[in-house]
């Protein structure tokens, strides 16, 4: 028979029941009792489990990097091979590699084959098919150079690596390095493709005439967005540095004919108008409220009555916290030291300040990638 657990681990007096729980769950008796009961046990383990990948987490984003940055997952796709091979290969003594490949294999990315080699699995094949994110990868350098000390990334105050990745978030309108900018076009370019695939699952946009695009880059979305519908016209806003690419992206697709390319800055000039359908993909999470403010109220301006506006971006789970977006969206945009991370409820709320009415949220079936609000004018 297992025994009762003692007195001290036993629910404590006084507070909410949540509270009183917590403090049990805590507590070395009750834990050592969860040990020795089977039930108990494997939710103990569990948590237990959940618990160390919490703090192992940073180590294996590390492990992730290394794999990336060695492009292992490209070498170990045509055939399997050995530490010592990719050792070579990599410029990395054979027993070191041993440790990265295992880690790897831990993660599910690589496979361990009975002969020792080492071959991709799903997981790793899965990430070399979504496009851009081996990119995203690469440049969460600057993201973690900002949590190498991240009280001091709390507390704020100090200049961030991200906020210098990404400085078009401070109103850059040319005065930036064109080698930045090329760099950012193009990772936000390649992470469109599952934002613009999401998106256009979840909104119909057969009664569109035009679609106007405000923040839209090289024009990834709209691309998206041409392809799928023929009759909609497409205009893309976006500041002169960043506009650059999208004429050869359009000429590339053949819409040449059906887009219109507006250089400019939300925050100094009016939008363009006739568009029936204005689209802000991942651009509300960038900035401050002032500047979403002000911004919407530009576009309820812009559009005609019955216009339709469409929000597409990771948002915050709100009063239920989602995993993806309150801890790696959250502290991404936190870094950017412009914008947040909003959650469904607080951005209605600023889409009803600006006039907006027909207001409706649609939960994202992969968080992660986006969810979507619609609302018209």
């Amino acid at each position: 028979m297992t025994a009762l657990p003692t007195e001290s681990a036993r629910l404590p007096a006084g507070g909410s029941l949540r509270a009183r729980l917590a403090r049990m769950v805590g507590s070395r008796g009750f834990q050592a009792f969860a040990a020795r009961t089977p039930f108990l046990r494997r939710i103990a383990r569990a948590e237990g489990a959940a618990l160390f990948d919490l703090v192992s987490g940073f180590v294996q984003s590390q492990v992730l990097v290394a794999l990336i940055e060695l492009r292992v997952l490209h070498l170990v796709q045509g055939a399997p091979q050995s530490a010592a091979g990719l050792g070579v290969r990599c410029g990395i003594a054979a027993d070191r590699m041993q440790v990265l490949l295992q880690a790897g294999a831990a993660l599910g990315l690589l496979h361990r084959q009975r002969d020792g080699q080492f071959a991709l699995a799903l997981r790793g094949a899965a990430l070399l098919g979504v496009p851009g994110l081996e990119a995203m990868v690469r440049h969460h350098r600057a993201l973690y150079a900002d949590l190498a000390d991240p009280v001091a990334l709390f507390r704020g105050g100090a200049p961030t690596a991200l906020a210098q990745f990404w400085p078009y978030v401070f109103g850059a309108a040319g005065a930036v390095d064109p080698q930045v900018t090329a760099t950012y076009s193009d990772l936000m370019a390649d992470s469109q493709t599952l934002v613009a695939e999401d998106t256009l699952r979840m909104v119909d946009l057969t009664d569109v005439r035009r679609l106007l695009d405000v923040g839209g880059g090289t024009g990834a979305f709209l691309t998206a967005v041409g392809a799928a519908y023929p009759s909609v016209a497409l205009d893309l806003f976006d500041l002169p540095v960043v506009v650059t690419g999208a004429a050869a992206r359009f000429a590339a697709t053949g819409l040449t004919a059906r887009c219109r390319i507006h250089p400019g800055s939300f925050r100094d000039d009016p939008l363009p108008r006739g568009a029936d359908a204005i689209s802000l993909v991942r651009v509300l999470y960038d900035h401050a409220d002032a500047t979403v403010e002000r911004l919407l109220a530009e576009v309820h301006a812009a559009l005609p009555p019955g216009g339709r506006l469409i929000v597409s971006e990771p948002m915050s789970g709100g009063a239920s916290p989602e995993r993806a977006t309150d801890v790696y969206f959250a502290v991404y945009t936190l870094a950017m030291q412009t914008g947040r991370t909003r959650s469904m409820a607080e951005i209605a709320a600023l889409l009803d300040r600006a006039g907006f009415t027909a207001i409706v949220q649609k939960p994202g079936f992969r968080p992660f990638v986006t969810s979507v609000i619609t609302a018209r004018r």
